[in-house]
Parts: structure tokens; sequence; C-alpha cells
């Protein structure tokens, strides 16, 4: 460990406590010491950072203390539960679940999109819904061109974003199906292999899923465009890795031309755009896995409406739509003196 910063993962063994693990060593953070942090059962692991085996402690109270920056990816409950605390102690908190996103004193951030939301004092930021987040990267850079009146959303979301169990039943319902064995759905409500369903979270009395709820209030809050008007329906696909979305962008004026939208993305960081008529290549999660860029293509006009234009999206649940968004709001904090070295 390098001279800089303690830091702490809550939620280490998790997927996305894997990737912060990995990020964390490829981008270089400036790490003091390292802590990982998980519920009593997994305590006395043991996971690797940067060539080096790193047990796991039992997350509490007098774990965190000392720390600089933690990295929250427990859940909300143990968020609402473990935050406060390490807030008023001074340590950073960049929380990746629910529990503060729409909290007004607390700033949600995709940091490409709304960094400034972030004051040199705070020390908890909100990391947005996954599925929000890849959407802001591909949407947020048109509104150089063009106010963005309404947007319409349909989701196809791989099972990382319901965790490595879910990644696990996948994986075992997709073996169990080839073989000819029964499939026995146990984390999600309906057979995973070969199928696909509205999203896994509760349904309201006006026929939208939590996941839709949410994606909506938290685009409105990144953008602070509160009358922005959503339509989205989130369905989960049986992919393992990283999330797509077909978007159509309606203007409050004609459509910007196709070739403007190409240019403004093309300079968009933290996009790439993938967009081969010719060759019939768009994005696609399996090549969006693994990737820190939003991968951005199928551009092309509405033709049902002059106002609009279509995208099709994708980007890695685990990366930009978790772990690497949160880093990057460290970084960017480290970088803009927000957060000094001990």
């Amino acid at each position: 460990m390098s001279r800089g910063f303690d830091v702490a993962i809550l939620g280490a063994t998790g997927a996305v406590g894997h990737e912060f693990l990995r990020i964390l060593a490829t981008r270089g953070f400036p790490i003091r010491r390292l802590k990982l942090l998980a519920s009593p059962s997994s305590a006395g692991k043991t996971l690797q950072y940067d060539g080096v085996e790193l047990r796991v402690e039992a997350l509490s109270a007098e774990a965190l203390q000392g720390v600089d920056v933690a990295f929250f990816s427990a859940g909300a409950a143990r968020s609402r539960d473990f935050a406060p605390a390490a807030r008023a102690a001074g340590t950073l908190v960049v929380d990746n679940s629910s529990a503060y996103r729409m909290d007004p004193e607390v700033p949600l951030v995709v940091p490409e999109v709304n960094f400034a939301a972030i004051r040199p004092t705070d020390r908890l930021v909100a990391n947005p819904n996954c599925t929000a987040a890849i959407l802001l990267m591909a949407i947020a850079p048109l509104r150089a061109i063009g106010k963005i009146e309404r947007l319409i959303v349909s989701t196809y979301q791989s099972a990382s974003g319901a965790g490595a169990a879910a990644m696990r039943e996948l994986a075992d319902q997709t073996r169990d199906s080839l073989e000819g064995r029964p499939v026995v759905p146990r984390i999600m409500p309906h057979p995973y292999a070969f199928n696909l369903f509205s999203h896994n979270t509760p349904v309201d009395d006006d026929g939208f899923n939590d996941e839709e709820n949410k994606v909506v209030a938290e685009v409105r809050r990144i953008l602070d465009d509160p009358a922005l008007r959503i339509n989205i329906t989130c369905v989960r696909v049986p992919v393992m890795r990283a999330h797509s979305e077909s978007v159509t962008v309606e203007f409050d004026g004609p459509a910007p031309a196709e070739a403007e939208i190409r240019r403004v993305l093309e300079a968009a960081p933290g996009v790439r755009v993938v967009d081969d008529r010719a060759g019939n290549h768009f994005p696609m999660p399996i090549e969006a896995s693994g990737e820190d860029d939003v991968l951005v293509g199928r551009i092309r006009a509405d033709r049902s409406h002059p106002s609009a234009i279509q995208l099709f999206v994708a980007g890695d649940q685990l990366l930009k739509g978790a772990a690497l968004n949160a880093v990057q709001i460290a970084e960017r904090m480290i970088e803009a003196g927000y957060l000094s070295h001990p």
C-alpha cells in the first residue's frame, strides 16, 4: 500500500465489491490501507487486491473508525445504519444503495453530468441507480444541442443488476434447461433461462415497478429537470452482465441532425459510439461487459415524430452503473481539493 487514504469497501464479497477491488487497483487510486468489510458470515475470507491477499472483516462501527473514504455496497439498510456516523466522523461515504438517493441534503451524482452538485464539505454522496446512470451517459450530452422534452425508454436488464446470486441462478438454470432438468426459480420470481419478465421489484397501483419509478425520479434529479416527461418499461433478460436500453429522445423543436447527434456523442467523455449500419453492428451487452465506456448506437431519426431521435445503449451495470461511477466520484473530489491526503 502506498501513501494515500485509508479506504474501506462495504460489501466487499459481492459482485460490486469485487469490481471495486479491481478498479481501485487498475486506476491507481491512492490507498495507504484498505479494509474489506462484509457480513459476519463472510468474515475471515480472503480476497485479492493488486496481488495481495486481504482478510475480510465483519462490518461494524469500530471497523469504520479512522477510514478516509468508504465505498458502501451492502444494501440500503446497512447504509442507513452505518453511513451517518461515518459521515459525521469525516469519512467520505460514496453510497451505492438507494438509501440516500432522494435525500435533498445528499448529492446524487454522475461525475460527467453533475459533479457540480457536490459541495466541498459533502461527506456523503449517493451513487445513482445503475439503469439511470447508463441512460444519463447517453442523453445528458444531447442537452447541448436541444432541450429534451420527453424520454421513452425500454430496458433489457442483466442478471448482474440483481447481484452475484442472480448471476449464479441464470448460469444454473441455463445448464439445467439445456440438460433437460426442471428449472426452479430461487432468487428471481420466474424462470430466468430463456425467458424475460418485468423487473423483479414491487409494482405500484399504477402498474409501474420500483425500478421504473427510481429511474424517473433519479434522472429528473440529476438533470435538475423535475418536469421532464419520462415513460419507461424495465425488463429482466437472460444476459449475464451489462444492461441495454432502447431510448427515444424527444426535443422541444425539430430534432437535431443525425450527424450532430453523432458529433456530440463522440466527444462525450465515458461514451463510445458503436454505429455500423453496413455491418449491422450496434451496442451489445456482450461487448459492453467489462468496459468502462457506455456504448451508444443505432442513432437515427424517429420517422413517426419530427422532434425525436432514437438510440440504443449498452453499459456494464457493475462498472458505470455501480463501482466505476463511485470511484470516479471520489477521484474527482480529490482532484477538486475536496478531500486532502492525510
